[in-house]
């Protein structure tokens, strides 16, 4: 399922795809289904109907208690996919508990979206339905599951929409919902000249009624005539919402609604296997949150492995030896490891702070504020330069016999006679001076700049700060007899830095290993 990390994040299936060798031990109707490759990999065949149907109806009844019957010649929905859409109006309409009134246009044989409403949430719906098969079969799965109270299924006419349904009702609905007829005919349903040549067939069958996945003029023309009903019914709906078979359809009905002064319009993406579906939604509420869009640049790669370097178990002993020098009391591995990368980190002038992790394991979440670890030992050496040069850049100022250089005595305080400095008098007195600037005040002595960190009202809380290159993860724990560390990137301008960091942290904690003791 190439496409499951970027469901809806509180679908079920999201990190948990369908168990079919479970499902298969608990469900004889859908065992007979199921296909054991030679690799002894249990598959099923979604190009079969009926494998298809089993697995729908296997899914509603193991995780939602729910019992359906779905006839071949109709639609058969996926779960996942139609778990995504309510979801998203969960979203929409600001929270999953509340008792909501929403409207399905077009139900189906299965009647799902109701029945996942009014079981997850306790959604009162109105569904409606064209066609005489489907319709029979969706009143028939709201009452074999005892949810005629919260759903009503009505019959309309052909071509009916929204206006029709609701001219008798005189209730403000929360939302809409729609998988409308994605198809303008059968070629098209079929893929001819629809279907880009490069993409490879689809891995399921097609299915479902004419009324279900043809329409006059496609999906587009299906979703304009919601609008212009939209546009008269207003605010008898909060939110208004359809799905999209076709990512090329979303433009030019978000260029629709801005044509007729809709402003407040939203759409999102729903992933699951190897499908893409789209949805849209609008309101003509001043006050309704508007959930924001996804990225443009939508990432489906695989997750981003750590950064990780491995301290052997002689390194881990000297460091374990040497953690008393700092103040670390629990000299166990992992705490030894995790106490003298705290002290590099607080050194580089790092924000770090402990967070909550697992047993056998310590994090530190890191907040780089400024690049201090790059050409660390060139700036050591330029540092110890710069301050054996001081002295001779300017010499302090004494009773000088050079005319053209006169002192200028201060007029409130007598000035003291001079004195012939010995040399380790002036070598003491440089020193000084350089440790006091204060003191010297004819001296004007400039260290090296150094990161400059806000200390009104205290530290900076790593995970707050505003403006940061970027902030990560370590995790520190014990393998065997070594130690890991993993830097796991959190967000930021550049993932260079980080492994700058990472090397930076490695080579110091072998370097203290490897000082003279």
């Amino acid at each position: 399922m190439a496409l499951n990390k970027s469901m809806h994040p509180r679908n079920r299936y999201k990190d948990k795809p369908p168990d079919f060798v479970y499902l298969a031990s608990k469900h004889p109707e859908f065992q007979k289904h199921v296909q054991t490759t030679l690799t002894g990999r249990v598959t099923l065949n979604f190009k079969d109907p009926e494998a298809v149907r089993a697995l729908t109806c296997t899914l509603l009844k193991e995780d939602f208690g729910l019992t359906i019957e779905i006839p071949l010649e109709r639609l058969i929905p996926t779960v996942p996919l139609r778990l995504n859409y309510i979801h998203w109006v969960e979203d929409l309409i600001g929270g999953q508990g509340n008792p909501r009134r929403g409207i399905d246009i077009g139900t189906g044989a299965s009647c799902i979206y109701p029945l996942l409403g009014a079981t997850m949430n306790g959604w009162f719906f109105l569904a409606t339905e064209v066609d005489d098969i489907c319709f029979n079969y969706a009143k028939k799965n709201v009452e074999q599951n005892h949810l005629a109270e919260l759903i009503k299924v009505v019959k309309v006419p052909q071509k009916t929409l929204l206006m029709d349904a609701l001219k008798d009702e005189s209730i403000v609905y929360d939302f809409c919902m729609c998988n409308p007829p994605f198809f303008a005919n059968q070629l098209e349903a079929k893929g001819v000249n629809s279907r880009n040549s490069r993409r490879p067939p689809p891995s399921s069958i097609n299915t479902g009624g004419v009324t279900e996945i043809m329409a006059e003029g496609g999906e587009l023309e299906f979703v304009k005539r919601i609008i212009h009903d939209s546009l008269q019914l207003k605010k008898r709906l909060r939110w208004y919402s359809c799905m999209l078979g076709k990512k090329c359809s979303l433009a030019p009905l978000k260029d629709e609604l801005r044509k007729q002064g809709v402003l407040k319009v939203t759409h999102t993406e729903f992933c699951q296997g190897r499908t893409m579906r789209w949805a849209l939604a609008w309101s003509f509420y001043d006050d309704v949150p508007v959930p924001s869009p996804p990225c443009k640049k939508r990432k489906l790669e695989k997750a981003r492995k750590p950064l990780t370097f491995t301290v052997l178990k002689p390194t881990v002993a000297e460091l374990q030896k040497q953690a008393p020098s700092i103040g670390c009391t629990d000299t166990s591995p992992t705490e030894s490891v995790s106490a003298w990368l705290e002290k590099i980190l607080t050194d580089l002038k790092v924000l770090h702070k402990r967070v909550p992790c697992g047993e056998a394991e310590l994090s530190l979440f890191l907040t780089a504020v400024e690049n201090t670890w790059i050409h660390v030992r060139q700036k050591r050496r330029e540092q110890g330069r710069h301050l054996r040069e001081l002295p001779r850049a300017q010499p302090t100022s004494t009773c000088s016999t050079d005319a053209s250089a006169p002192s200028v005595p201060d007029t409130d305080t007598p000035t003291p006679a001079p004195e012939e400095p010995t040399a380790e008098g002036s070598n003491a007195k440089e020193r000084n001076e350089q440790q006091d600037p204060e003191k010297g005040a004819d001296v004007p002595v400039e260290f090296p700049t150094e990161p400059k960190q806000a200390v009104a009202g205290g530290p900076q809380n790593p995970e707050t700060v505003q403006h940061f290159l970027f902030k990560c993860l370590v995790n520190v724990k014990e393998e065997e007899n070594d130690v890991v560390v993993e830097m796991h990137w959190v967000e930021g301008q550049n993932k260079d830095l980080m492994n700058q960091l990472c090397t930076c942290l490695k080579n110091s904690l072998f370097r203290q290993v490897a000082k003279p003791t």
